[in-house]
């Protein structure tokens, strides 16, 4: 007998309390080992259209329900007693007449009108159907069950949220595109007599499960069923072959990361020789690289450790350990130093000390810059402020003696150690790919370029523009990565529901091109779900908004979500007390612990996902930082300043997935007018 494991069911688990989901794995496990068990309660439910459908008792009040036949057992939901019938009496398993998919439909209710007679009719005006000149055929070629169709065909805009939340997902995607102007791809047909559980759309939903750790793993991880179930424009990504260095772009939570994980995977199944590369600019991402990569490799040993992950200045300082020999790094507030001190004897060096640490991080230190002449001539790309020559001879003396600084002490820098593994001939990877490549630096490319440079299927990136929060912005084309025509653009989001992603979206342009002239287009993104319209608010002082932020926290654990599934995040850690203050006073008003609820700085944020996400603390001189701006050394990149801030405040909005909850002192930040108007 098969035994398969739903979407519904995972997520129906999250919603129970620890001991419920403790005892219904139980349950799980023993039907999974032996499903004719005397010991097993089961009961036929017969107020279903499906006969097929049948509870397993797993407490006195915890029912699991199951699709059972003899060649097949689904686990398909979990909940108290009543909520877990109503939802089989709900529900059919069926396969689509157009794609052939295996499908779990909402069973579409008959509302009969009761006519009333009265005085005077009046007959209201129905709103537009949002769909109209869409055909019966490509609906049903969407995967639209054949009873929604009609339905779909008069749905107002309001009211086709409420019907994509009850289609399968393929159609549920399909529809939200169509009604945002865009033009979905058919749903693939299966060949007749093919296993409908193995149609690339019911993969997404069901899983087979062949022994008792994949239904471990399948139990272990409610909230990230993604990391297994791919897109079919993610699983084409993943196993497409590149005639040279590509990129997948796309909004927050479009599944960017668990491209490029399978990515990796897949290059190292492919070839049993082959050493691939996983790496990202942060230790937090490396690790939950490395928790992501160990669910979806399981115990396949041979491929995980083909697999290196790790921050990609780490990795470079190991391979220099390892080829070159051991090497000091300088810190960034040592040349600080020496570029303050420096400035301050020479007489005809007008410059500040903090444009001129700018300058030598983004042109001298991060191209490699040794000598005069090629100072003089380098084009300084992602630097607004033009320099005339004298200014650059002086600035130059600055820089002249730094590099002497960094010799006498024997001393490099990251950059430096970039630079001389690409000048050797050390290849320790057959491929490598790039998480959050929107802040790789220029030496760190250069560096990943020149490990591969006769692989052209070898190399893959993943990263959003709209979150570039670290680096400057350069141009790739000009150290030998070209990714023109081989750059895409994800636009389903899995992580954020429709409304905080179109919420948040206002923070950014529609289009956003990167220094070579490749655009990523956002338009277009639809989010696979729905939820509750994110709240801005603004308070008069820091005590309301820490009792307002509070407030909401309590409201949250209200509605069943734990205090480990809601974050409160900040700009700095300046702010990080006003954050303490609102978890103490949620604490005082529901009288319990909350130790889990996290606490987290904007910058420190990427790669996070919660289900309740409280933004505090974005007053008018927080974000933008009132410092940084204060601190511009190149007023031209004022904008760059706050292009950055925005993508902080983006990142920071984006990690939730059901709720989120704004908040500042007044005067707030300009941004937040911006997340509440259309751009």
């Amino acid at each position: 007998m098969q035994f398969r494991i739903s979407d519904t069911f995972t997520d129906s688990l999250a919603r129970l309390t620890g001991d419920e989901q403790k005892a219904s794995k139980t349950t799980a496990f023993d039907l999974q080992i032996n499903p004719a068990s005397s010991g097993l309660s089961f009961h036929r439910i017969d107020r279903t259209k499906d006969k097929n459908f049948w509870s397993v008792r797993v407490s006195r009040d915890i029912r699991l329900i199951v699709h059972k036949t003899d060649a097949s057992l689904l686990l398909c939901y979990v909940d108290h007693h009543d909520k877990a019938y109503a939802w089989a009496e709900k529900r059919r398993l069926e396969t689509h007449p157009r794609t052939g998919a295996a499908q779990l439909v909402e069973i579409r209710e008959t509302v009969r009108e009761i006519e009333i007679p009265t005085y005077v009719e009046v007959a209201p005006t129905p709103a537009p159907s949002c769909l109209s000149g869409i055909a019966r055929e490509d609906l049903l070629g969407y995967g639209v069950p054949d009873e929604w169709v009609d339905d779909v065909l008069a749905a107002s805009e309001d009211t086709l949220l409420a019907i994509a939340d009850r289609v399968p997902a393929e159609a549920a995607e399909a529809l939200l595109l169509l009604a945002t102007g865009g033009k979905p791809e058919m749903a693939t047909v299966a060949s007749q007599n093919s296993d409908p559980f193995e149609h690339p759309d019911a993969l997404r939903r069901f899983r087979l499960l062949e022994d008792a750790d994949e239904l471990a793993m399948a139990l272990a991880y409610p909230w990230e069923k993604w990391t297994v179930f791919l897109h079919p424009s993610q699983r084409e990504l993943v196993a497409r072959e590149f005639n040279g260095p590509a990129r997948v772009s796309g909004s927050a939570g479009t599944g960017k990361t668990i491209v490029a994980i399978h990515r990796a995977v897949a290059m190292a199944r492919k070839d049993t020789s082959c050493r691939v590369l996983l790496t990202t600019f942060s230790p937090e991402l490396a690790r939950s690289l490395r928790q992501k990569l160990s669910r979806l490799v399981a115990d396949d040993s041979d491929v995980r450790k083909r697999i290196t992950i790790g921050v990609i200045d780490d990795i470079a300082l190991q391979l220099h350990q390892e080829h070159i020999g051991d090497a000091k790094i300088a810190e960034e507030e040592m040349i600080r130093e020496w570029i303050a001190e420096v400035r301050t004897t020479l007489a005809d060096v007008t410059l500040p000390v903090t444009f001129l640490c700018d300058e030598w991080a983004d042109v001298v230190d991060a191209w490699q810059i040794d000598d005069w002449p090629a100072y003089r001539d380098i084009k300084r790309l992602g630097r607004k402020t033009r320099l005339s020559e004298s200014q650059r001879q002086s600035a130059w003396k600055v820089f002249d003696v730094v590099r002497e600084h960094l010799a006498a002490t024997g001393t490099v820098t990251p950059s430096g150690i970039f630079a001389k593994l690409a000048a050797s001939d050390i290849q320790p990877f057959d491929a490598v790919v790039v998480d959050e490549c929107q802040d790789i630096s220029v030496a760190g490319l250069r560096f990943v370029a020149s490990l591969l440079p006769d692989r052209p299927n070898s190399l893959f990136f993943a990263g959003d523009l709209g979150q570039r929060i670290f680096r400057t912005p350069f141009s790739w084309r000009s150290l030998g990565v070209d990714i023109r025509g081989r750059s895409r653009t994800l636009k389903i989001n899995y992580r954020t529901s429709h409304q905080i992603r179109r919420q948040a979206d206002r923070l950014l342009d529609g289009t956003i091109t990167d220094a070579d002239g490749n655009e990523e287009n956002r338009d277009g993104t639809i989010s696979a779900f729905n939820g509750p319209p994110p709240q801005i608010s603004s308070f008069c002082d820091e005590t309301a908004e820490s009792d307002g932020v509070a407030e909401w926290i309590r409201d949250r654990l209200a509605d069943g979500v734990v205090a480990k599934e809601i974050v409160v995040i900040v700009r700095s850690v300046h702010q990080v007390p006003r954050a303490r203050d609102a978890v103490r006073k949620a604490s005082d008003l529901t009288g319990t612990g909350l130790a889990t609820v996290e606490i987290v700085e904007m910058h420190k944020a990427k790669g996070l996902e919660f289900r309740s996400v409280a933004v505090m603390a974005c007053d008018d001189d927080v974000i933008p930082l009132s410092k940084r701006i204060a601190a511009i050394g190149d007023q031209a990149d004022l904008e760059d300043i706050y292009n950055t801030e925005r993508h902080l405040l983006y990142v920071a909005c984006t990690r939730a997935r059901d709720h989120l909850l704004v908040t500042g002192v007044d005067p707030v930040s300009e941004f937040l007018e911006d997340l509440t108007v259309d751009r």
